[in-house]
């Protein structure tokens, strides 16, 4: 056979064999399960992280502030303005002492004011996530993600951020709370499980 010929076909076999090999690599979680932290008013994202919880297993975690938002709708909206408006931080209720043992989190939120609610800019402020591998999934009320996840890249530059994960849930100032029930629900986990794949955690 003709030597060039021989190099070439050793070439693409080896262009092959790696080929496969990156599309069945996988992105390891290590010897600890995931963390999943998520903040939620109406439940929505937290039936997206207990969904995730179900498939990848971990610890879940609800985020608190020291002082809960108001209950009325126009309240809550009025004070989420004012702190991004002011960059404040709300105190929060929420610790988690063994942080530095999770190399994978997961982070949830609905969209609120088009960016990262507060008290998520909060607990990604406080903790340091250097080195850690960040899964952002978000709800919100029809309008996307806004500013949210391009916020979160901010505030963790030294993590690596996989692709996030986005739904549509309830639609509070119009009195639609809890969305992702039934065979909505049933409609999200399909979508978790296509995501999940598609980062290479199922």
């Amino acid at each position: 056979m003709n030597k060039s010929l021989v190099v070439i076909l050793s070439f693409l076999i080896f262009a092959v064999e790696m080929n496969c090999a990156n599309s069945q690599k996988k992105i390891s979680v290590g010897t600890e399960k995931p963390l999943i932290v998520y903040l939620s008013r109406t439940q929505n994202t937290k039936v997206v992280a207990e969904l995730i919880q179900n498939k990848v297993g971990g610890e879940l975690v609800a985020l608190e502030k020291e002082n809960p938002y108001p209950e009325d709708y126009q309240k809550i909206v009025d004070q989420v303005d004012r702190e991004n408006e002011e960059g404040y931080l709300p105190p929060l209720k929420t610790k988690i002492e063994d942080l530095e043992s999770y190399d994978t989190i997961f982070i949830g939120f609905p969209t609120w004011d088009m960016q990262t609610p507060p008290p998520m800019k909060s607990f990604l402020t406080e903790n340091d996530m250097s080195g850690k591998t960040i899964i952002p999934f978000n709800t919100n009320a029809g309008f996307g993600i806004g500013q949210s996840f391009d916020q979160l890249r901010e505030l963790c530059p030294e993590s690596d951020i996989l692709e996030g994960f986005s739904v549509e849930g309830g639609y509070e100032k119009r009195g639609v709370f809890l969305a992702i029930e039934g065979e909505r629900e049933e409609e999200v986990s399909d979508q978790v499980d296509t995501w999940l794949q598609k980062i290479g955690l199922l």
